[in-house]
């Protein structure tokens, strides 16, 4: 493989509150923790845990996005609820798996919103900037990466060729959206999503962003769950992912990339822009590069 390469930016997208449905963008505002929004809010229990759509799948069904300085949700067949962006002062210490942070309660219950839609009730928070949390290092490296209510990372980043290799061997080829990817990127090659290790868009002025990959994604039962009515749909794509993308190190199936921002924070990505390609000299899957 060259050491250099391009890749374009197929897609972009945004998810405003974690687990809901993703919005597709032609631009996006890239900030320290990823697009602009992204999984800014999110909705936790009474005990001040995140709900995702691996213990609530009805959340794929609800709608969320940032409008006239108001997060407004909505979903087929209930009430919009609009939550002024700026509301709701008390601040509440959240987990997200092993993580604690402070986020924001909004100003306004949510609880019975959520429970008409998904079943199950859920307070809406909204992190709080100065306290976004810290991606591990391990993974990392030298380089700091941050993160607000997203699992773990940014940025996530996913190749249609790499679905189209997966799509090859399923009987019920996917969409995209099953794996909810930030950035989409054209021009990879299946898989080599694995071996990249940068991302640089040169901008004027001497500027450029600059996204470093950092660990494969490892896949739940989210990818088994229809992104527009919430329904799980059996076991695919991670029976047949587990034939061909196990990783014994991460004890689990791989499909896209993680990744941070480490420069270009403020600065604007747009669907067509290139991307040069750094390459690991050893991928995150342990193969050469």
């Amino acid at each position: 493989m060259s050491l250099r390469a391009t890749a374009r930016i197929a897609a972009l997208r945004v998810h405003p509150v974690k687990g809901c449905r993703a919005l597709e963008l032609d631009r996006a505002l890239l900030t320290g923790t990823g697009i602009q929004w992204d999984r800014e809010w999110m909705f936790v229990t009474e005990g001040a845990r995140f709900l995702t759509q691996r213990e609530v799948p009805g959340l794929a069904r609800i709608d969320a996005r940032v409008l006239d300085g108001e997060l407004r949700l909505s979903c087929a067949g209930h009430p919009e609820l609009r939550v002024p962006i700026d509301s709701g002062d008390e601040q509440v210490r959240v987990t997200i798996w092993s993580d604690t942070c402070l986020a924001r309660r909004a100003a306004v219950d949510t609880r019975e919103w959520l429970r008409g839609i998904t079943g199950t009730a859920g307070q809406l928070v909204r992190a709080v900037r100065e306290h976004a949390r810290v991606s591990s290092p391990t993974f990392t490296g030298s380089d700091r990466g941050e993160v607000f209510f997203a699992d773990a990372y940014a940025l996530l980043v996913a190749s249609p060729s790499s679905l189209a290799d997966l799509n090859s061997r399923l009987e019920q080829p996917l969409p995209m959206n099953r794996f909810r990817p930030n950035v989409v990127l054209d021009g990879l090659q299946a898989f080599a999503e694995d071996r990249v290790e940068w991302l640089n868009l040169p901008l004027a002025d001497g500027r450029k962003v600059r996204l470093k990959l950092v660990k494969p994604c490892t896949r739940c039962i989210v990818t088994t769950t229809d992104q527009v009515t919430g329904e799980r749909m059996g076991d695919e794509p991670l029976r047949t992912l587990r034939g061909f993308r196990w990783l014994p190190a991460l004890k689990g199936v791989a499909f896209g990339m993680n990744a941070i921002v480490v420069e270009g924070a403020g600065e604007t990505l747009a669907v067509g822009d290139v991307f040069d390609v750094t390459w690991q000299r050893q991928s995150a899957t342990g193969e050469a590069g």
